[in-house]
C-alpha cells in the first residue's frame, strides 16, 4: 500500500518528466483544456504545486471539513469563473518571455512540494482554500489534480511518458460525489466529470436524470 506522499511523488515525477523535455515549441501546443497551450497549463499547474507548498505549511487549529471527495463540491462548473481563470493564466504565463524559466520554476516547485508532502504529518490538519483537510486528503486532491492534467498537457505529445499508475486509482473517489461516475467506463468519466468531453447519447439514457448532473465540475 502507497502512503499518499508516495503517489503523489509518483505523480509528480511523471509529470515533470513532461515538463523536462518540453521546448519552446512544444510549449505553444494545444493543451486539453479550453484555451490553453501547454506553457500557460504549465503555469496553472506550477500554481497547484505552489499553493500546496502553502498548505503544507498552513497549520490549522479547526477540525476537519472537508475529505478527498468532498473537497470537490466546491468545484461546479461556472462559465464565468472559468473564463477569467483561463484569461489570468495565459496572461500570466505569456511573461515569461523565455520558457526556460516557467518549466525550471514549475520543476523545482514540484520537487519541493513532494519534499514537503514527504516530511508532514498525513493527519495533520492544514488549511487551504476556505478549508480543513488532513494533509492526506490535501495530498489525494493533489494527485487527482496532477493526474487529469498530465492527461491535458500531452493531448499534442503522443510520445510523452503517461501518468503515473499509480495516481489513476485516485482519480476515481471524487467521481462518487455523484452515484452516476462509477456507472461510466474507465477513465472515461474522468473527462465527462470535468467537462472535457460531453455524455453520449447512451450514457445520458443510460443515466437518466443524473446526466444533468454533468460535468460534476472543472
Amino acid at each position: 500500500m502507497h502512503t499518499e506522499a508516495q503517489v503523489l511523488r509518483a505523480a509528480y515525477e511523471a509529470a515533470a518528466a513532461v515538463v523536462e523535455g518540453l521546448g519552446d515549441e512544444e510549449s505553444w501546443l494545444p493543451s486539453g483544456c479550453t484555451g490553453w497551450a501547454v506553457r500557460d497549463l504549465v503555469f496553472h499547474c506550477l500554481g497547484d504545486a505552489q499553493r500546496a507548498l502553502v498548505a503544507l505549511h498552513t497549520p490549522s487549529p479547526e477540525p476537519v471539513d472537508r475529505d478527498a471527495v468532498t473537497y470537490w463540491k466546491d468545484w461546479r462548473p461556472n462559465p464565468a469563473g472559468a473564463a477569467n481563470g483561463r484569461r489570468w493564466a495565459r496572461v500570466n504565463a505569456s511573461m515569461f518571455l523565455d520558457f526556460g524559466q516557467l518549466r525550471g520554476l514549475c520543476l523545482e516547485t514540484l520537487a519541493a512540494t513532494v519534499h514537503a508532502a514527504e516530511a508532514t504529518d498525513a493527519d495533520r490538519c492544514v488549511a487551504t482554500q476556505g478549508h480543513v483537510l488532513t494533509a492526506g486528503y490535501l495530498l489525494t486532491t493533489l494527485v487527482v489534480e496532477a493526474t487529469v492534467h498530465h492527461l491535458d498537457l500531452t493531448v499534442a505529445l503522443p510520445l510523452a511518458p503517461g501518468p503515473a499508475p499509480e495516481g489513476r486509482p485516485r482519480c476515481a473517489p471524487p467521481w462518487t460525489v455523484c452515484s452516476a461516475g462509477p456507472r461510466l467506463p474507465g477513465g472515461h468519466y474522468a473527462r465527462v466529470g470535468t467537462g472535457r468531453a460531453p455524455l453520449t447519447g447512451t450514457e445520458r439514457a443510460t443515466l437518466g436524470p443524473e446526466a444533468d448532473r454533468f460535468p460534476l465540475f472543472g
